[in-house]
């Protein structure tokens, strides 16, 4: 069965227009009557006021793809009436149903205390996650009131072009055509951030003091920027959450992925104009393609080693030396899997012993015995039930291995960097999902009362959301995450690997894990990609 895709007139004008042309329902609700306008570098934007906070949604910091597919973006053409930016931009076309999807899609979205008034405030640039083959920054969770009124910062979440538009590597089997295709949608977020650091001043934000975080997908984009040289220098401090680019893909590998798209939409290679008029409802059904490179898997995208965007892995052999000085915190949860293999597969919760080795071995992405991986956490962890060890060890060896191998890395390098595990888990279901991959969102954000949060809106809950994002607006103003509600945040440096556990009593760990990490060390590690 096909599915079904929201490519409507009427989104698609909404997306184009920028922004509709009126305030939402919310806003309306919010009894929000003062209209802020902006003078951005393009042209006037008129916001709206909620809490206090000037908010400007759906602003337009690039052209419509459609235009550019596959080569690198272009910047607007400027205007000079105010455009309203009341409501969210389209997302990029991507599998699933969206209110709006649209190739063009380069939008932000602002939350700020104040405009032009000279307040330097640091801003934080969120990137979703999703991989590289979903999402937008228009989740309720991305919501930037709480932070902008708690840390006095500027706030600005992002859409870019995703899956094959934003990573569909093209130039070999094209004869040389579309040499950027494989990166697009990380040159997307290079322009986004030349429009923060150019329009900062305008929103009462610091263009010295710009910081990326990003959950899953957004931190694994962050990470790659990190290396790249035409990223350095737009941003002065990151966060990442679950989200690690250890190595990208290779130029080979991601040809064969680009022939076998292309071989299930049907385009020559050497078809360029089909490449560049195919519908994109064709597009997106190209991407329930299998793998080549793995069928076992669904085709993947993400950044590529191009010799343009990307000279080198992110964070192989070793930490890139651009981005040396960039104050860091690298964290993840500690059951990433519950949820991203148990929404899936539901029995994983009722695993009998002799069950584990072949579900390890379909999991764990890495080369290892998983009789010797079910032998070791019985030793590490006798309390542990059979379903206790899989999510374990798969979130080990598949989802924290790279923030291993990443601050290691950068404890070599001597760099600035802090790690963090997230203990504290969600109370649903009688906390069997404990503290699942996207669990922290909320409470960096300090939203845990937003639609989608888990965390429920307890006592410990807000205190650990407190602490987070408190951490993060703090690195975001000076570099450093440490706050007074906060123990001592050390350093990571080897070989005591210092973690901050937070939790219902947060503390300083050195090397939590440590079992789980010496077990898997002794095989390489390479990103699912690669």
């Amino acid at each position: 069965m096909k599915q079904r895709y929201s490519f409507n007139r009427r989104s698609v004008i909404a997306s184009g227009l920028a922004l509709g042309a009126g305030l939402s329902g919310s806003a309306l609700a919010s009894g929000a009557g003062d209209h802020p306008v902006a003078l951005s570098a393009y042209g006037p934007i008129r916001g709206f006021v909620q809490d206090g906070v000037n908010i400007f949604k759906g602003v337009r910091y690039g052209a419509d793809t459609s235009k550019s597919r596959f080569a690198k973006p272009m910047a607007p053409q400027s205007w000079q009436e105010p455009i309203d930016a009341f409501n969210y931009g389209a997302a990029s076309p991507q599998r699933g149903d969206r209110e709006t999807m649209s190739e063009d899609c380069l939008f932000l979205n602002v939350w700020t205390p104040a405009l032009n008034d000279g307040g330097k405030r640091p801003v934080m640039v969120y990137f979703h996650g999703g991989a590289y083959n979903s999402g937008s920054g228009s989740d309720p969770l991305y919501d930037g009131v709480n932070l902008v009124q708690k840390g006095d910062v500027v706030v600005i979440t992002v859409n870019h072009r995703l899956n094959a538009f934003g990573y569909l590597y093209l130039p070999i089997l094209t004869g040389g055509a579309f040499p950027d295709s494989g990166n697009a949608g990380i040159w997307d977020l290079v322009l986004a951030l030349e429009w923060v650091r150019d329009n900062a001043a305008v929103f009462g934000g610091d263009p010295s003091r710009i910081m990326v975080f990003g959950q899953s997908g957004g931190g694994a984009k962050i990470a790659t920027m990190m290396a790249a040289p035409a990223a350095k220098a737009l941003f002065h401090s990151a966060a990442t959450m679950s989200g690690q680019q250890v190595t990208a893909s290779g130029p080979l590998n991601a040809t064969e992925r680009a022939r076998a798209f292309l071989e299930a939409v049907s385009i020559a290679p050497d078809d360029i104009d089909a490449l560049k008029s195919a519908p994109v409802e064709t597009l997106i059904e190209g991407l329930a393609a299998a793998d080549p490179i793995n069928s076992s898997r669904g085709l993947y995208f993400g950044p590529v080693l191009d010799e343009r965007f990307l000279t080198r892995h992110p964070f192989w052999p070793d930490a890139p030396k651009q981005s040396a000085d960039i104050p860091m915190i690298l964290g993840n949860t500690h059951d990433e899997t519950r949820n991203l293999i148990g929404r899936r597969e539901s029995d994983a919760f009722d695993l009998t012993w002799d069950e584990v080795p072949e579900r390890l071995a379909a999991h764990l992405r890495v080369d290892i015995s998983p009789r010797e991986v079910l032998d070791t956490y019985r030793t590490l962890y006798p309390d542990y039930s059979a379903s206790d060890v899989f999510f374990a060890a798969t979130t080990a060896g598949r989802s924290w291995r790279g923030q291993v191998e990443e601050s290691d890395a950068r404890a070599r390098q001597g760099a600035p960097t802090w790690v963090y595990q997230m203990d504290f888990g969600s109370p649903l279901d009688g906390g069997k999902w404990g503290a699942p991959h996207a669990f922290d969102i909320p409470l960096a954000f300090d939203n845990v009362d937003k639609e989608g949060s888990t965390t429920g809106t307890g006592e410990a809950a807000r205190r650990v959301a407190d602490q987070l994002s408190r951490a993060f607006i703090n690195l975001a103003r000076n570099g450093d995450p440490n706050h007074d509600g906060l123990p001592k945040w050390q350093q990571h440096t080897l070989p005591k690997r210092q973690a901050m556990v937070f939790d219902e009593n947060t503390r300083l760990v050195n090397d939590p894990r440590r079992g789980e990490r010496e077990l898997f060390a002794k095989v390489p590690f390479t990103q699912w990609g690669t």
